[in-house]
């Protein structure tokens, strides 16, 4: 068989137009969240955090654990509370198995497609430099688990507004419930992932003679079957969230109240 050249190939179909699809999509959502990561504005609406802020370690609002910007930041670098906590669930889905597939052929054309030619002469896989750190996506599972247990924290914190009295009484909004949402997406990727599996399923390699372990393995499956249908609803959520959360601490929409 004679080695093709980079994009030749004999399939007749539109096999690049996945590839322009992740493209546009994955380019478009990172320049998003640096834009609002470097913001460090309107992040926040009365009980509502945005995602990307989440959880906020310091800052201004009053969501802020710990209260304003720490002294050790560096002065050269503008401050936001999400260039803290971002980079953690970032690294947990940039190395997911599903979205290796994906940018594998849109970004890195090994293959761009089935069948069709590659810029490189051999594969190297994942045993090298730089794909050898998708590796570290097993770690990523555990840091976005805690990240997740902030997530549902600030879905309940959604439903509770201020009074005029400085109490707070609970509420539903529409801001509530798509806070909700974002965290039920974001949890039904997190357990559907590949590493999920493993961990849940004791780490063996083989789980017919647990019947416990066998059960939260089947049950993490249910969503490992649409684990690409849940990374990408999981993806545009997030972005959606934080910019309802945005427009409607700019005054550009109203948050209508259900309750």
């Amino acid at each position: 068989m004679e080695p093709r050249g980079f994009g030749e190939t004999l399939r007749r179909d539109a096999w690049w137009v996945p590839n322009v699809f992740i493209v546009t999509i994955l380019t478009s959502f990172l320049v998003y969240a640096t834009w609002a990561a470097f913001q460090n504005a309107h992040y926040t609406h009365g009980p509502y955090l945005s995602p990307f802020y989440s959880p906020e370690l310091w800052g201004d609002s009053p969501h802020a654990w710990f209260g304003p910007k720490p002294g050790w930041w560096p002065v050269w670098l503008p401050f936001s509370p999400a260039l803290i906590i971002l980079p953690i669930p970032a690294l947990f889905r940039f190395t997911c198995y599903y979205y290796r597939g994906s940018y594998y052929k849109a970004f890195w054309a090994d293959p761009p497609g089935c069948a069709v030619g590659e810029p490189r002469r051999s594969y190297l896989g994942e045993r090298y430099f730089p794909l050898v750190l998708q590796n570290v996506h097993r770690y990523g599972l555990l840091l976005a688990f805690i990240f997740l247990i902030f997530l549902w924290h600030d879905a309940w914190k959604g439903f509770w507004f201020a009074t005029p009295g400085g109490q707070t009484t609970f509420g539903i909004g529409v801001g509530s419930i798509v806070l909700v949402a974002n965290v039920v997406l974001l949890t039904g990727y997190t357990i559907g992932c590949h590493s999920m599996r493993h961990v849940v399923g004791g780490m063996l390699n083989r789980i017919s003679g647990s019947p416990v372990r066998k059960l939260a393995y089947d049950c993490s499956s249910v969503c490992n079957r649409s684990h690409m249908n849940w990374a990408w609803a999981s993806l545009f959520s997030v972005a959606l969230t934080d910019v309802y959360v945005r427009l409607c601490s700019m005054g550009v929409i109203t948050d209508l109240r259900i309750l």
